[in-house]
């Protein structure tokens, strides 16, 4: 399936899933698509691992929460932060390192306080290697804690590498 991309997500630069200059972090990138999912970009390496050649399942779980809780933001003029309440993954095939791997994830529902949605590791294959689905709450980012976009480097970093269309 092709996904057209509509928009890129802000990165910072500690997080560990999109800190840039986070030296143990997986660097994710994130793409809003047409049909409001939202996909990562990433590609881990040695630094990630679990047992060998396979990435830490703690580290597809969290590119998973924050994929997950990131779609909120798709379409919203008002920046909406979420808060993981709950994530329940299911892992089915081992992810390898040093190859390019695709997380697509989506809201499944969405009140005035909390949101849900659910999420998946693709390989190179095509191939469903984990899966989750969670429950967020919806905060802003100073209840949340102490954040000076500025000092954190929150913006978007396009490259020309960025795609229009992504295919999955």
């Amino acid at each position: 399936m092709i996904y057209k991309v509509k928009a890129k997500q802000h990165n910072s630069k500690m997080c560990f899933v999109c800190g840039l200059k986070n030296k143990a972090g997986i660097k994710a990138a994130f793409f809003e698509t047409t049909g409001n999912e939202l996909i990562a970009i990433f590609k881990p390496c040695s630094h990630h691992q679990g047992y060998p050649s396979r990435l830490h399942g703690g580290i597809a779980a969290a590119i998973l929460d924050e994929t997950i809780g990131r779609a909120i933001t798709i379409g919203k003029e008002d920046e909406v932060w979420g808060v993981t309440v709950e994530l329940n993954v299911k892992y089915k095939k081992p992810v390898p390192l040093d190859e390019e791997i695709k997380v697509i994830s989506r809201i499944t529902s969405e009140n005035k306080r909390v949101f849900e949605g659910e999420g998946k590791i693709i390989l190179q294959n095509n191939e469903v290697a984990v899966t989750a689905c969670g429950k967020y709450l919806k905060m802003p980012i100073e209840k949340i804690g102490a954040f000076d976009r500025q000092l954190n480097e929150w913006k978007i970093v396009t490259s020309k590498e960025d795609p229009e269309n992504i295919k999955i």
